[in-house]
């Protein structure tokens, strides 16, 4: 697996060369708004991914150039690269179960019966 090249002004965590996934938080500078969604992110990562990722954190304000070539329009937007298909979330990630089925780290099975009472 390749690593992904590092952005200057990136900050990265993970589990580094056994990792699993490969995910970028872009964030717009150190507004609560980040620090919420980054912490939401480390915990989320932490008690689901157990070391099995590498994330980089990347702040728009210092590296434009990164956000533009990723297509970022709005921040916080996280970025699973790997494995694929790549998956995007936008938003502060407080909602641990919506992060988990948009980036396709956890499926729920749904039977196409299992709502369908029986009568």
């Amino acid at each position: 697996m390749r690593r992904p090249l590092a952005c200057p002004g990136a900050r990265t965590f993970g589990g580094g060369a056994l990792s699993q996934f490969v995910l970028k938080l872009y964030v717009t500078g150190k507004t609560p708004k980040a620090a919420v969604a980054i912490a939401n992110l480390q915990r989320i990562c932490d008690e689901e991914l157990r070391g099995q990722y590498d994330l980089q954190i990347i702040d728009v304000l210092e590296q434009p150039q990164a956000a533009e070539d990723d297509r970022v329009l709005a921040t916080p937007t996280l970025i699973k690269r790997l494995p694929p298909p790549l998956r995007r979330v936008i938003g502060d990630l407080s909602d641990k179960h919506k992060v988990l089925l948009g980036l396709e780290v956890r499926q729920d099975v749904v039977t196409p019966h299992a709502d369908r009472r029986k009568t």
